[in-house]
């Protein structure tokens, strides 16, 4: 517990060192944009590269995939349900709302988390990878035809994920790890320079956000924000230790860090839907801004209960 705590120090000052940042406008006003952009393109891929090739692959095709799999995509339909037959929402505004309650900011505090508290980022892989590869192309597929977007064949369309630097990063280093290559040190080590810019990078990025406010021009509906939140920081993780103690067997730092990243507020990437879309933007905002507030209790309680 003691290990866990001095992890959530290191990462909440880092993110201090952000919110600082962008208050005192040091960076400039498109800073959180620039360093978002860097990370993801770049830091958070060659850290998924660096991490899968020293990884054992029966660790990230695991059964942590499945829980992941299994309770992500429960609590997303849900919520979906939900908003169409009991709150009526409009099919752009249930994917918005569905991706808020499920989907999870594994890429700001993801990462961090893991490397901080458990000492190894390819726990957060599986969770990664479901988001980039099935979760966000499904949701802008929906998307695009709520908005009468879609254009070009459907091949096309979904070749989409497999041009993400993520997706690229995690299925390189997959396919090194399975194939047993061993890179020489000329390669390796600028790849492991630049994923050192994914934690730090990541965690400025995140203050650099919450110091530019989440300020909303229409008010948001309370019900939707209500059961987002209870959804994302109370159901998902509590399902999560269901479906992984008692239906995988799962236990200790495994069991842990599933249900850690069960209860990560919801992703930035969902605004960015949100504003794509013009689909409850309102929503997008205020969400993240909730569940990243009240995210540490749940992740506190997890660390409480379950010893990892």
């Amino acid at each position: 517990m003691e290990g866990v705590l001095e992890g959530f120090a290191v990462i909440f000052l880092v993110v201090a060192v952000g919110f600082v940042l962008g208050r005192l406008k040091v960076l400039g006003p498109d800073a959180q944009q620039v360093i978002s952009r860097l990370v993801f393109s770049a830091g958070t891929p060659a850290l998924l590269f660096v991490t899968l090739t020293e990884a054992d692959l029966d660790d990230v095709i695991s059964p942590s995939l499945a829980v992941t799999v299994i309770c992500t995509t429960a609590i997303g339909l849900f919520y979906a349900a939900v908003a169409r037959w009991w709150l009526r929402r409009r099919t752009g505004d249930m994917v918005i709302g569905a991706l808020a309650s499920s989907y999870v900011n594994a890429g700001n505090l993801g990462i961090p988390l893991t490397v901080f508290v458990l000492g190894d980022a390819a726990y957060v892989a599986p969770v990664m990878l479901y988001q980039v590869v099935f979760m966000a192309p499904v949701a802008y597929a929906v998307l695009d035809l709520d908005a009468k977007k879609v254009s070009g064949p459907v091949w096309k369309q979904l070749l989409v994920p497999l041009r993400n630097p993520i997706t690229v990063g995690s299925g390189v280093g997959l396919l090194v790890s399975g194939l047993g290559i061993q890179l020489p040190d000329l390669i390796h080590q600028p790849i492991e320079l630049v994923a050192g810019l994914a934690v730090p990078g990541a965690l400025i990025a995140f203050g650099l956000s919450l110091s530019t406010g989440w300020r909303t021009s229409a008010p948001s509906p309370a019900v939707d924000l209500t059961l987002i939140t209870v959804l994302k920081l109370v159901v998902h993780p509590v399902l999560t230790f269901v479906v992984g103690h008692f239906v995988f067997g799962l236990t200790g730092t495994v069991l842990f860090a599933v249900c850690l990243f069960a209860a990560l507020p919801t992703a930035q990437n969902v605004l960015i839907a949100a504003i794509r879309y013009n689909r409850a933007v309102g929503v997008a905002r205020q969400a993240a801004l909730i569940t990243t507030a009240l995210s540490i209790l749940p992740m506190v309680l997890i660390a409480t209960v379950i010893p990892a």
